[in-house]
């Protein structure tokens, strides 16, 4: 990585660029967001984004497909779909040449290189779960026969908040497919004059593809590359096991507001989305500051608040800002602390 470095800086810097410039033809503000989306991508991972209707997720994502020369699908999720419609199923048609009848499989939308599964807790559990196999193994299942998915493959999932009528939480091991959980939040006055000010005029601009898959793949490959000195992989390590309630590292304070933890996941997606942020901020290796920034996108939906917690309004992301405040940055005090003592002071 070393020898490259420059170079595979300035590629991912100049494709983040150019992706960044189409989305700013349609899109106002929302760079932290984008930046996560990106993050994701080059990752090779899945995404989740949450926030109130009307703050252009749907728009956010599909514009963001058509930045990138890729296949693209989106499936509303609705109460009433099914699985088979997501994944396909197996039909039974007459071949024209022999007269015979035959099964043949006919592909559902989530054979595309990006999918948009837009507001996916508006659907049931059981077609949520369909998603699953897809996500993690690039692969869904009909009857006996497996059907792969290409490469690249790129799951982007709009979610109302669950407090609103007529939704479904995402079951734990759903959202754990999600490296990133993205909150959008409302533009400020300034972006949101802007938007007026465009929605409600003539908009004549045209997002053109900027990456192909062959570009895409070679960045995801680049991203693997950037190395993680001992110290932060440590630190990562303890972020996410400080957050296990029963285990000897976890933190009181999340004992006292948590009633489930970050899974090992956690650990991997943090490292991944490090090395992708420190490229993209110019930096050929990571940072205690990249680990910091994603913790709060990686672990948000992997921490489930107990009882009191929820009842005194603390959120997940209350819970990680004050577990990145009190561990231990340094290396000398990581290994210094009692419940991680054993491990790292070696």
């Amino acid at each position: 990585m070393s020898e490259h470095s420059d170079s595979s800086i300035d590629r991912l810097n100049s494709a983040a660029d150019r992706i960044r410039q189409q989305l700013s033809q349609v899109i106002v503000g929302q760079q932290e967001v984008i930046d996560q989306l990106l993050i994701t991508l080059f990752c090779r991972g899945h995404c989740l984004l949450e926030g109130v209707p009307g703050l252009a997720k749907t728009l956010l994502i599909s514009t963001l497909a058509k930045s990138l020369n890729l296949t693209f699908s989106r499936i509303q999720f609705t109460p009433d779909l099914m699985p088979a419609d997501i994944i396909g199923t197996d039909i039974i048609e007459e071949n024209k040449s022999t007269g015979q009848r035959e099964m043949r499989f006919l592909a559902g939308p989530i054979f595309a290189h990006v999918i948009l599964a837009d507001e996916i807790n508006r659907t049931p559990p059981k077609t949520q779960a369909a998603l699953l196999e897809a996500m993690q193994e690039r692969q869904v299942s009909v009857g006996r026969v497996r059907h792969q998915i290409g490469d690249p493959f790129f799951v982007l999932a709009t979610q109302n908040p669950i407090e609103q009528e007529g939704t479904y939480p995402l079951p734990e091991a759903q959202q754990d497919r999600f490296m990133l959980k993205i909150m959008v939040k409302y533009p400020s006055i300034e972006d949101e004059i802007e938007i007026a000010r465009r929605t409600t005029g003539v908009q004549a601009s045209e997002v053109e593809p900027v990456l192909s898959p062959d570009e895409i793949l070679e960045i995801q490959h680049m991203v693997r590359l950037v190395p993680v000195s001992e110290h932060l992989i440590q630190y990562a390590v303890a972020l996410v096991r400080s957050t296990r309630i029963g285990e000897p590292e976890a933190d009181p304070y999340a004992v006292d507001n948590l009633a489930w933890g970050a899974g090992p996941r956690a650990v991997q997606f943090l490292l991944m989305g490090a090395k992708a942020r420190s490229l993209m901020l110019g930096r050929p290796h990571v940072a205690l500051e990249d680990i910091q920034a994603l913790a709060g996108p990686v672990l948000r939906h992997r921490l489930l608040v107990n009882y009191t917690a929820e009842s005194e309004g603390i959120s997940s992301d209350d819970v990680i800002a004050r577990l990145i405040e009190s561990l231990p940055a340094r290396e000398d005090q990581l290994s210094g602390d009692p419940r991680f003592q054993k491990v790292f002071a070696s």
